[in-house]
C-alpha cells in the first residue's frame, strides 16, 4: 500500500442506534488514531436517536437507515461519504461489511473486516436455514413488512459469511472467533488512563449514585438472559443479607427484560440510568465487585464481554463465570464460579467480602493485566501489524 503524510481510515458501523458495533469501532478508532492515522466513524441509524452510551460532542457521520428496496437509496449515499484509504468494518452485516465490499468494488480500497460476534448464533447458528414454500417467499420479498425486506435477516448473514474470504484482513478479539473465522487477534483494549482508579473517590461515587450504606455488585451493562443476573440474584437469595445489592446500570435498550428480574427479585436490584461511556469509570468506581456471570451458550462463547475490562481496569475484584476466553483474559486476577450456578457464584461473593483487602489487591493485579493485555496501546500493537500487511 502507497504510503502518504497521514492515512485515513474509514470504520462502518451497521446500527448507530444499538451497542451492536459502536463500542468496538471506537476502541478501534481510538486505538489507530494512537498509531497516527485519520479515523472516522460511519454507518445507520436504524432507531429513532444515536445509542445513548456514545459521548455528546462525538464525531461521526450517521445516515438513516431503513427497510429495503429504499436502503438501497441510505447505502448509495454512504458509499458517497467513505473517504479512507482503508474501509474498517465492523461485522460481516449487509449494512457494514456489505457496504464496504461494494465500495472496494468501485475504488479497489482495502477493506478489514472485524468479527466482534458471531452473527449467526442468535439465530440457531450452522442449524439455521430458509426453506420458505413459494408462497412464503413471496410474501417475505413483496409484502411491506416482508421478513427479507429487513437488511439483517439471517439469510443475508449467511451470505455475508461466505464473502468474509474477500476482506484483505480480519480481525477478531477472541480464540472462539479466530478457529472459525481466522484472522489477527485484537483484543478489546480499555482506555486505561480514562478508566483509572486514582482518578476517582470511590465513597463520592456511592454517594453520587445513591449507593451508600449498600456492598455493591455492579453489572455495568444491559440485561438478557444469557449473561446469567438471575444466577446472581439467586445467590443473593440463598446469601440472604440485606445490605448486598445488584446494581444494574443502564437496563436493557432491546426488551423488558430488566423488568421482569425487577418483578421477581426487586428487593435485591438498585437500578441505575444509562450514563455516556466517558462517566462510565466514575460510576464503577462505587462499585465493591464487578459481576459478569455468563451462562454458557453458542452467543457467549463468541463474546469477550467489555465489562471485564471495566472492572480490571478500575483494579476491582472481578466475578465471573468459566466460559469461552473468561479464565484466559482474567488470568487467575479474577474470581470464577460455574456457569449457571448460583451455589458457587454466592459462595466466591462471601469468600471476597470475608477478605475485601485480598479481594482489592487482586483487582490491582487485574488492572496490571489490564494495562499489558488489554489497554488501547495493546490493540494499537496488533492493528499496526495487521496495516503493515495491507
Amino acid at each position: 500500500m502507497k504510503h502518504k503524510d497521514k492515512l485515513k481510515i474509514s470504520i462502518l458501523v451497521w446500527n448507530l442506534s444499538t451497542n451492536d458495533g459502536y463500542i468496538r469501532a471506537s476502541l478501534l478508532q481510538k486505538s489507530l488514531m494512537q498509531l497516527g492515522y485519520e479515523v472516522e466513524i460511519l454507518g445507520f441509524l436504524f432507531g429513532k436517536e444515536l445509542y445513548a452510551a456514545i459521548p455528546p460532542n462525538t464525531q461521526l457521520q450517521a445516515i438513516n437507515g431503513a427497510n429495503y428496496p429504499k436502503f438501497f437509496k441510505s447505502i448509495g449515499e454512504l458509499i458517497k461519504r467513505i473517504d479512507g484509504d482503508i474501509i474498517y468494518a465492523i461485522k460481516p452485516q449487509p449494512a457494514s461489511y456489505g457496504v464496504a465490499l461494494l465500495k472496494k468494488l468501485y475504488t479497489r480500497r482495502p477493506v478489514i473486516l472485524d468479527i466482534d460476534d458471531w452473527e449467526m448464533s442468535w439465530h440457531g447458528g450452522d442449524n439455521w436455514q430458509y426453506r420458505p414454500t413459494l408462497r412464503q417467499f413471496a410474501r417475505d420479498l413483496l409484502k411491506p413488512n416482508g421478513a427479507l425486506r429487513s437488511p439483517y435477516h439471517p439469510l443475508y448473514l449467511k451470505w455475508m459469511e461466505t464473502l468474509i474470504n474477500q476482506a484483505d484482513a480480519v480481525t477478531v478479539h477472541n480464540q472462539f472467533l479466530q478457529q472459525r473465522f481466522g484472522g489477527t487477534f485484537v483484543p478489546n483494549g480499555k482506555d486505561t488512563s480514562l478508566f483509572d482508579p486514582s482518578r476517582y473517590d470511590s465513597n463520592a461515587s456511592r454517594n453520587r449514585y445513591g449507593l451508600s450504606g449498600y456492598k455493591i455488585l455492579m453489572f455495568p451493562g444491559a440485561p438478557r438472559p444469557y449473561k446469567g443476573l438471575e444466577d446472581i440474584l439467586m445467590a443473593l437469595e440463598k446469601i440472604n443479607q440485606p445490605d448486598l445489592k445488584l446494581v444494574i446500570v443502564g437496563g436493557s435498550p432491546y426488551d423488558d427484560y430488566d423488568r421482569q428480574l425487577q418483578q421477581q427479585w426487586g428487593r435485591w436490584i438498585v437500578k441505575l440510568t444509562k450514563f455516556s461511556a466517558d462517566v462510565m469509570p466514575d460510576v464503577i468506581a462505587a462499585a465493591d465487585i464487578v459481576v459478569v456471570p455468563q451462562r454458557d451458550t453458542p452467543e457467549t462463547r463468541a463474546q469477550f464481554p467489555l465489562k471485564l475490562t471495566d472492572g480490571m481496569a478500575m483494579a476491582k475484584p472481578v466475578l465471573s463465570t468459566k466460559v469461552g476466553d473468561i479464565p484466559d483474559i482474567l488470568g487467575g486476577t479474577g474470581y470464577l464460579a460455574a456457569p449457571s450456578s448460583p451455589e458457587e457464584i454466592a459462595e466466591q461473593i462471601q469468600l471476597i467480602f470475608q477478605d475485601l483487602d485480598a479481594a482489592n489487591e487482586r483487582g490491582k493485579r487485574a488492572r496490571q493485566r489490564c494495562i499489558e493485555k488489554y489497554s488501547l496501546e495493546a490493540m494499537a500493537s496488533s492493528l499496526k501489524s495487521v496495516i503493515a500487511r495491507l
